[in-house]
């Protein structure tokens, strides 16, 4: 056979055309070069033969046979591709002739295709030895020729099983030559898988990281000083040169992301499309997407981004934890995918796969939409988790984060994938949404459980106040989200509420039909004000009573002043409202307290028939000292924690007694007999009254003043 195929290399000759010496100038492949049939190494042995008068001269052309060397890889690789080259005109050729594939000439294979695939073979073999594969980079011509070994291979096969075979051709030379083409495209491939993952691996450098910082929103916070640091616990006086340290950062991070040199990623789209074209696209995918998660999970390892599940969220880990660690670095980690690592993440791989653009954005696609929806199953497991106050405002940043982020997703994913991605992603952003609805809404039954039966000491500020105004002062920051989230989200019928006051004033009834979360705002504060009015009745003290509303209402009011946005939610009527009701309460406090300090000092009743009647006038003087004794005693003990409002409540009480008392005392205590007399009835001077109103409200039990004189 061997030999027959020596005869026929010749040429790449049809078989329904003749063979002489005329038709041969009309062959459509050059004529290659003639190598030795037999194994390499091998020399020709001439069998013996009768001697013929022209045996001298086929012993002369054997010798010359002999002595020719065989054709080099390099020179069948160019014969390979101008076969090539070749029968790929011929095809077009053809086909722009209509000409059928069951039209197709039958061809006979050039013998040097086996020598080919023979040095290929030979070559492929010494990486298998103990010398191995030289590494991507160490030898330039290796690299090259794996490469052109690569594509030439491919095409090589597909001319070896498109033509039809010749029908007296029987002893399986064509198959054997398909079996090992392929075989060599498989270890070839192999050794360009490797490399690829090499690349992947080692070139890779590492990334640089923000791992950001915590936000601390804690309703139960006291603290009200706003220059430094606000209600979410962030420092506002070096809030710009913290945005400009981010914008600094993110465009480092961005420059640096992915990681690998240009060389190296031209090398990696040289091999992907090689192997693609080789129709080992599954393999390269693989390995690229293998790589690409596990340094997708290095960096949010590195972010503090650590693997749960939602059940581990709900059912095992504290809320303490998550608020404190896990959120935090969930809302960086996946802004900082969403605006540096993804669009890095495509530009790799666009680069990469670049002779196929559909199987760049597949691979995109796989890779980013497995890091959303693992943030989207941390989202879903935080929306899960057992309802609490504290956890409003942390599920309110995811919410926001979820929100600034969807928007970016446009023109980053494929088409295919964008819109089911950004549908995901709306899902788990309403989640969020409508749990911190239910979240806020039980705020209400935070008021309405509040029946502790006991009055709070000295007319203070009630726990309950405290904690509602904190924690409404800090929802004023996410006003905006809230008013978006109660308008897209809240599926809550309000129709049946038992908490609507029978008696909501018009302009809560406008803010509900504008505003959802003002509406619910107006009725929170509502049920506060019942529930407060409520417990100033455990009072016996009806001054006492009036001045716990007062003391309740300032601090109140002074919340919803504090915060610009939640004095929009309430409006200027509520807050006109509600000064007025403060002014109610200062004065029926005045009237229970100090008008009855004042009838003491009353002149009526003193002139008999024109003399002051003495008895009544020391009778007066005792009554005052007396009263003015137990309303010290008792109402230095009243706690005023607002010093402004502490401040006015001294002032105004002072500018009414203390002008009375010096008056009484100027015009009446010479009526007294000097000495003792005086000494018993006029106890105070002004200046100790005044000094005696000002330890008032401070909540500490001051000396009696009785035992002070003495």
């Amino acid at each position: 056979m061997e030999k027959n195929l020596a005869e026929n290399s010749g040429s790449f000759t049809r078989r329904d055309e003749p063979t002489n010496g005329g038709d041969a100038q009309h062959s459509q492949v050059p004529e290659p070069t003639k190598p030795d049939p037999k194994p390499d190494g091998a020399t020709a042995e001439a069998e013996p033969t009768p001697p013929t008068s022209h045996q001298g001269d086929q012993e002369e052309m054997k010798e010359e046979a002999v002595e020719t060397p065989l054709p080099s890889l390099g020179k069948v690789s160019e014969d390979i591709d101008q076969l090539l080259v070749t029968m790929k005109r011929n095809d077009d050729h053809n086909n722009n002739n209509d000409n059928k594939k069951g039209n197709a000439e039958k061809i006979e294979i050039p013998i040097y295709v086996k020598r080919y695939l023979d040095l290929v073979d030979e070559k492929i073999a010494k990486y298998d030895t103990g010398e191995g594969k030289t590494k991507w980079g160490e030898v330039a011509e290796e690299d090259s020729w794996l490469l052109e070994t690569a594509d030439r291979i491919p095409k090589l096969m597909k001319l070896l099983t498109y033509r039809n075979e010749p029908e007296e051709e029987t002893n399986g030379q064509r198959s054997s030559l398909v079996n090992r083409t392929g075989s060599i495209q498989q270890r070839v491939m192999s050794y360009l898988e490797e490399d690829f993952r090499l690349l992947m691996e080692e070139s890779r450098n590492p990334t640089e990281l923000d791992p950001g910082g915590n936000t601390n929103s804690n309703p139960n916070n006291n603290n009200n000083n706003q220059s430094s640091v606000d209600a979410k616990g962030k420092h506002v006086a070096s809030e710009q040169q913290d945005v400009k340290d981010s914008d600094l950062q993110q465009a480092e991070s961005e420059a640096n992301f992915p990681g690998y040199p240009d060389e190296a990623v031209a090398n990696l789209s040289k091999i992907a499309g090689a192997m693609l074209a080789g129709g080992y696209e599954s393999e390269c995918c693989q390995v690229y997407v293998i790589s690409r998660r596990n340094a997708f999970e290095e960096i949010l390892h590195k972010l503090g981004m650590e693997r749960i599940s939602i059940d581990e969220m709900v059912l095992k880990v504290q809320w303490e934890t998550i608020a404190r660690d896990m959120i935090p670095a969930w809302i960086n980690a996946f802004k900082q995918c969403a605006a540096v690592y993804f669009p890095g993440e495509r530009r790799l791989t666009d680069t990469i796969f670049a002779y196929n653009s559909s199987v760049a954005a597949g691979l995109f696609s796989s890779l980013s939409c497995g890091v959303v929806i693992r943030f989207l199953n941390f989202a879903e497991g935080a929306a899960m988790t057992k309802r609490a106050g504290e956890k409003l405002f942390k599920l309110l940043d995811m919410y926001e984060t979820l929100r600034d982020v969807i928007p970016m997703l446009d023109g980053l994913f494929p088409e295919v994938s964008v819109e089911e991605v950004k549908t995901e992603m709306n899902l788990a952003k309403s989640r969020l949404g409508e749990a911190a609805i239910c979240i806020f809404c039980d705020l209400e039954n935070s008021i309405k459980s509040e029946t502790a039966k006991t009055a709070v000491p000295g007319g203070a500020v009630h726990p309950l106040t405290r904690y509602i105004m904190n924690y409404l002062s800090i929802a004023g920051d996410y006003k905006e989200t809230l008013e978006q989230v109660f308008k897209e989200h809240s599926k809550i019928e309000r129709k049946d509420s038992t908490s609507r006051p029978q008696n909501e004033n018009e302009g809560a009834s406008e803010k509900e039909a504008s505003s959802p979360f003002a509406a619910q705002v107006m009725r929170v504060m509502d049920l506060l004000d019942a529930s407060l009015d409520g417990k100033a009745r455990l009072y016996r003290d009806v001054a006492l009573s009036n001045f716990f509303m007062m003391n309740n209402g300032r601090y109140t009011l002074q919340k919803i002043k504090g915060s610009k946005e939640m004095s929009q939610v309430m409006g200027n009527t509520w807050c006109r409202k509600k000064s007025s009701e403060l002014r109610t309460y200062h004065k029926n406090y005045q009237r229970e307290t100090w008008n009855r300090v004042l009838q003491c000092l009353n002149h009526e009743g003193l002139n008999v028939n024109g003399k002051v009647h003495k008895p009544v006038l020391k009778e007066r003087f005792k009554s005052f000292n007396a009263l003015f004794d137990e309303i010290h005693r008792a109402q230095s003990q009243w706690v005023v924690k607002d010093e402004q409002l502490q401040s006015e409540l001294r002032v105004s009480i002072s500018g009414v007694v203390i002008p009375a008392y010096r008056s009484f005392v100027g015009r009446f205590s010479q009526f007294l007999d000097p000495g003792r007399q005086t000494e018993k009835y006029i106890k105070y001077q002004a200046e100790d009254i005044e000094t005696y109103i000002d330890e008032l409200f401070d909540g500490k039990s001051h000396q009696p003043i009785s035992r002070r004189k003495t």
